[in-house]
């Protein structure tokens, strides 16, 4: 045999993926629509053809009818419009999973949501598993699409006791808290499981009968007892979390993944049940231990990558956390920084390795002084490690900048803004009360981040975090940031209006932009001869509908890998 032979034959078996099946003609045609390619030198088309798991013709109906043969579907798309797969540059799939398999109470403040809410997770919970989490009262306060305060004044906080729930729950132990965790609630199998008693110090009590109702310490000693999530509980989880994410034609997610997922991941892919790719980012502190296995970056296959590291730098909005160079308006402190920027000096020291090692660190910034103290960071990194090219780091979330300058000075660092945009409209409720109405000129500065030069990344956040829920859909985050209303349509003109950008700006951040932010550019992320076969089919145009139904539209076909994977 020629020595050149198995090079011959690994170069064929990777070109066989663009090839149509013997006997001529694609496996799959889209025809009669617009297809937005995303791609400059052709960015509109009528039709695709589809071979395998590879796009292999993009063209006119009339170039792409050539690629019908007798075994090929054709799907007629009637004027319909077709865009790369959309990808998500931020989520918490296990989170997403939990809650959607559990019980999900951010929205619920009295006795009937909560029996509703417990009832229904009860039905979708394997029997015996432990109900956790739920969050109730999140919007308790601010109410839900409000564009301002619009709470209940001095009402007291929704106080749930186990009689409103034990009945419901008889085959599962239960463990739910308020969305601040200031207080937990018990079921009787749960305080049960742990011997929980009244002379537990955080138990509370009446008549010598306990409530349910326990402190975070005495919440602690009921969960010390609680066995480990067992892999049916995490595969169905995860098959929720899937089945949510393809019905909203989300083909990639950037996700940040503990290492306990990446089985859940690996079980679902040797099934053929996982229908979205996943770029999966660790910890930055674990840089050391990556590097030591001599895993590079983004390695795996094409459906799980390891991807960036994540950093942190501050913490949040939701608890007044963030780090800002002036004080909260109502509780007079300036945020925290984050346990990765102790000692001094540890950040940097985790960025410089990270990068010396060709990883691209994805670190969280929300307040003006974290954004600010993080390009620094990474630019310290530069002036440490030299130039490259190829550096592709991410300012996470990149909520509040101290004014037009800081988008300025990422644009020349060349580094990614990695928002999500539902964030603005669902912040809005509490951001004037906290930080006042001079200070949110620059939140959520989308459009001074484009116009500077920086690479907008969008994404959800999704499921969202203890004070809030964000969902999973594309479109809803492509109407935040081009109309900047809640989805009830206020205030009138849109929030911060000076900040709006217009739709194929926002479809570009979903699509061709994070497949740049990940490195697989010339893999996915637009429609392509020779890219993957990603897309997604919508029922109208997004880039001629008013921007205020952009929110409606509807996702008809989803395709992963060449595979319709939600079809309404």
């Amino acid at each position: 045999m020629s020595r050149f032979a198995p090079i011959l034959f690994i170069a064929a078996f990777f070109l066989a993926g663009c090839e149509e099946p013997t006997g001529g003609g694609a496996d799959l045609i889209l025809t009669g629509g617009v297809v937005w390619t995303g791609d400059d030198d052709g960015p509109e088309a009528e039709a695709v053809a589809i071979s395998g798991n590879r796009i292999v013709a993009v063209g006119s109906a009339s170039e792409i009818e050539a690629h019908r043969g007798q075994g090929t579907r054709v799907i007629e798309l009637d004027g319909r419009f077709v865009s790369p797969g959309f990808i998500d540059n931020h989520t918490h799939f296990n989170s997403a999973g939990a809650l959607l398999l559990g019980a999900n109470l951010l929205d619920v403040a009295d006795e009937e949501g909560l029996r509703q809410r417990v009832s229904e997770a009860t039905e979708r919970l394997p029997e015996g598993a432990w109900m956790v989490g739920g969050d109730w009262g999140a919007y308790e306060e601010w109410e839900m699409g409000a564009a301002g305060p619009g709470g209940e004044g001095d009402r007291e906080p929704f106080s749930p006791d186990r009689a409103m729930i034990d009945d419901l729950t008889p085959n599962h132990p239960v463990l739910l808290n308020r969305w601040d965790r200031s207080v937990f609630l018990a079921n009787e199998v749960a305080l049960e499981a742990a011997d929980a008693t009244c002379d537990w110090e955080g138990v509370e009590c009446a008549d010598g009968v306990m409530t349910g109702r326990l402190t975070p310490e005495a919440a602690a000693q009921v969960r010390a007892v609680m066995p480990p999530k067992s892999m049916e509980q995490q595969l169905e989880e995860a098959r929720a979390a899937l089945a949510d994410l393809r019905q909203f034609g989300v083909t990639t997610i950037h996700d940040n993944t503990p290492p306990s997922i990446f089985p859940v991941y690996q079980a679902l892919l040797d099934e053929g049940e996982l229908t979205t790719r996943i770029h999966a980012r660790t910890t930055l502190d674990r840089v050391e231990h990556q590097a030591g296995l001599g895993l590079p970056r983004n390695f795996g296959s094409d459906f799980i990558r390891l991807g960036g590291l994540k950093g942190f730098v501050d913490g949040i909005m939701g608890n007044s956390t963030a780090m800002f160079y002036e004080p909260f308006e109502h509780t007079g402190g300036f945020g925290s920084w984050r346990a990765m920027m102790d000692p001094p000096g540890n950040m940097e020291r985790l960025l410089i390795e990270a990068d010396r090692m060709g990883y691209w660190p994805h670190v969280h910034a929300i307040g003006d002084h974290a954004i600010d103290t993080l390009l620094t960071l990474f630019q310290r990194v530069e002036e440490v490690n030299g130039p490259r090219e190829d550096r592709r780091f991410r300012v996470i979330h990149a909520q509040h900048l101290a004014g037009p300058e800081t988008a300025e000075r990422m644009a020349e660092l060349g580094v990614i803004a990695e928002v999500q945009p539902y964030h603005a409209i669902d912040d809005m409720r509490w951001m004037e009360e906290r930080i006042g109405p001079d200070r949110i000129r620059w939140t959520y500065a989308f459009r001074t981040l484009h116009e500077a030069g920086v690479t907008l990344s969008f994404g959800s956040d999704w499921p969202g975090t203890n004070a809030a829920w964000y969902t999973a859909n594309p479109l809803m985050g492509i109407y935040a940031a081009v109309v900047r209303q809640t989805p009830e349509g206020e205030p009138e003109g849109g929030w911060i209006p000076e900040e709006r950008i217009d739709a194929e700006t926002a479809l570009r951040a979903y699509t061709v932009n994070n497949a740049w932010a990940e490195g697989m550019e010339e893999e996915k992320g637009r429609i392509r001869e020779g890219f993957l076969a990603d897309l997604v089919v919508l029922e109208r145009n997004p880039l001629e509908v008013e921007p205020t139904e952009l929110q409606e539209i509807s996702v008809d076909l989803t395709i992963v890998d060449g595979r319709i994977v939600h079809e309404r």
